[in-house]
């Protein structure tokens, strides 16, 4: 029960939490605790990292344990948990067609998060290219997250719908990605985490890298084919 989790006086030792609003939105965090008369929800092992909530807007606390091992990977070492480059741009190549989003804000998103590996799981039990949550997964209609092309279009998805959320603000969708929408809403912009805004930071950056190399790349194919339509008509 919801009111037996918000009680305990100290914070749960666990691999991580998903926290599910009472506004259906869902946050993963390290763990929580009850302080005074509010739920802190703290997204890392460190103490001064945390969300603050009154309790009567969490609905539920889920424990996620430390997924089992790979069966599958383990009984073959040769399964690759890391695709090519080639693989990667096909799978985000459809999943931002599909939902609309850029593909090198995707390959930023799936870089920051898991540097493109497909068996990646965080602390808190985050999983995949894009590292879901189970509950959001499950919202997402994504029955395995180990599977890339499931997960990347789960995370599309879910990135959409954040651009949305916030106006195309990729700032804000960005830091709702990484610590949840009810941290951005409390905060009215990027909450003040170290590891959210270095976070944002990051994927933004690579995103413009990708784009400047990206625009770069079309130049010098065009220069390349005038040159050789002048050299053909002499």
């Amino acid at each position: 029960m919801v009111a037996a989790a918000l009680a305990a006086p100290a914070p749960i030792a666990c691999a991580g939490e998903l926290v599910t609003l009472n506004n259906g939105f869902t946050m993963r965090c390290d763990h929580h605790a009850r302080v005074d008369d509010r739920v802190r929800l703290y997204l890392s092992s460190s103490e001064d990292n945390y969300v603050e909530l009154e309790p009567e807007n969490i609905e539920a606390v889920e424990l996620v344990p430390d997924p089992p091992p790979d069966q599958a990977a383990r009984a073959n070492p040769s399964l690759q948990t890391r695709l090519t480059s080639a693989d990667v741009d096909e799978i985000l190549t459809a999943a931002g067609k599909e939902h609309n989003v850029d593909v090198d804000l995707l390959a930023a998103v799936v870089k920051a998060e898991s540097d493109g590996n497909t068996k990646a799981v965080s602390h808190a039990g985050a999983r995949g290219l894009m590292q879901l949550m189970p509950g959001t997964a499950n919202d997402l209609g994504v029955k395995d997250s180990f599977e890339p092309e499931q997960n990347v279009r789960g995370g599309s998805a879910y990135l959409d719908a954040l651009l949305s959320r916030y106006h195309d603000n990729l700032a804000l969708a960005l830091a709702a990605y990484n610590a949840g929408p009810a941290a951005v809403d409390k905060y009215h912009g990027i909450p003040p985490y170290h590891e959210t805004r270095a976070y944002v930071a990051r994927v933004i950056h690579e995103f413009n890298r990708r784009v400047l190399a990206r625009a770069s790349q079309a130049r010098h194919s065009a220069a390349s084919s005038s040159n050789s339509r002048q050299i053909s008509s002499r």
